[in-house]
């Protein structure tokens, strides 16, 4: 197992010496320590870590100017710390499109305890992040760019009819599963999706406080649909699409008459995340009557195997992203070694896959 050279940058000595001991004690060395961002540009300089975990508010410079300055003189994987506030979860989303790999939520109140208890996720998360292929992290960054300013400036073909005027006969239900790396790629496909044309379901690994920010960000780069956090009982149509609840599951409970019907689980039913790609994916092909697609995005572990299985088996086609476009091949890989996907290709063309399907 790799235990990666790190950097630790919080303009808490308090927080700075918690992360290094957690790291310690997992075998991770700490190479450096930083109180801001200037100072973090030297250290990373010196010592060339494998990876920094990087605070988000810190005088002189913050994390986003330390990610962008990072990225363009010295590029180092860089893991966030951010707190489970609105405002950190917008500032995290910046950080992520400056080049930031990844984020780690630190919870508030009794943060010596918290963190303590969450050691070894954030361990694994490290070792996850410092593996990260940096090209592609920035890369996703650049595409999703692209393809919002595309979406705001070109007009998308309604559902309700073809260029001839004759009536779609069924619509589409795209099942989105992605972690690290998760959501510069979720943005590249879903803008990239025809507009109305299908019902999207997006389970992407996230903490409860960042759920919501992240469907916003979604909709607002996208006029071909409208995004939003799913809540218990929320249905859904064509040109709609739902982000699971960080920290809840998303299952399909009902479907009736074109519209998606989903209910929210607290039990994490045996997952070690929550929300789960499989809960959905499985759910969505006991459930789901109509042309029914699974796609599995970068990210670590092996969560959506066993869903995009269930949706293969189901009759709808799956699809997977290829190793050298994903920031971790981990969930895409899992499922290609199961036997489920029908095709693998680059991140750029995975809505066009879908599209042909439609």
């Amino acid at each position: 197992m790799r235990n990666p050279r790190t950097v630790v940058v919080d303009d808490s000595r308090f927080m700075r010496g918690l992360i290094t001991d957690l790291l310690d004690d997992g075998g991770i060395p700490v190479v450096g320590e930083a109180k801001d961002g200037q100072e973090a540009l030297e250290v990373i300089a010196d010592e060339q870590p494998d990876v920094v975990t990087m605070d988000l508010e810190m005088p002189r410079m913050n994390g986003i100017e330390a990610v962008e300055r990072i990225m363009a003189e010295n590029p180092t994987p860089v893991l966030m710390l951010s707190a489970y506030t609105d405002d950190d979860a917008e500032v995290t989303f910046e950080a992520l499109e400056k080049g930031a790999v990844d984020f780690f939520a630190k919870p508030g109140g009794e943060v010596s305890m918290e963190v303590s208890r969450l050691g070894d996720q954030l361990i694994e998360t490290i070792r996850t992040v410092a593996d990260a292929d940096l090209e592609q992290a920035n890369r996703a960054e650049r595409s999703a760019t692209a393809a919002g300013a595309a979406a705001a400036t070109t007009a998308t073909p309604s559902a309700a009819s073809t260029p001839s005027g004759e009536a779609f006969d069924d619509t589409r239900t795209v099942v989105i599963g992605s972690s690290t790396g998760g959501p510069n790629a979720v943005e590249t496909v879903l803008s990239e999706l025809p507009g109305g044309d299908c019902r999207v379901l997006i389970v992407q690994h996230m903490p409860e406080a960042f759920t919501s920010r992240f469907a916003t960000r979604l909709d607002e780069a996208t006029r071909a649909y409208d995004v939003q956090e799913a809540t218990d009982g929320a249905r859904i149509g064509a040109g709609e699409a739902l982000v699971a609840k960080g920290g809840k599951h998303m299952e399909i409970t009902g479907y009736r008459s074109g519209r998606i019907r989903v209910g929210l689980i607290d039990d994490d039913l045996g997952h070690s995340v929550m929300p789960a790609v499989n809960v959905t994916m499985e759910s969505a092909a006991e459930t789901i009557t109509d042309p029914l697609t699974g796609v599995i995005l970068t990210g670590m572990g092996a969560d959506g195997a066993d869903g995009i299985c269930a949706i293969q088996d189901a009759g709808g086609p799956t699809i997977a992203q290829d190793e050298d476009s994903c920031v971790i091949y981990g969930m895409p890989k899992r499922a290609v070694e199961a036997g489920c996907i029908d095709t693998v290709c680059p991140l750029d063309d995975v809505a066009a896959t879908i599209r042909e399907l439609v």
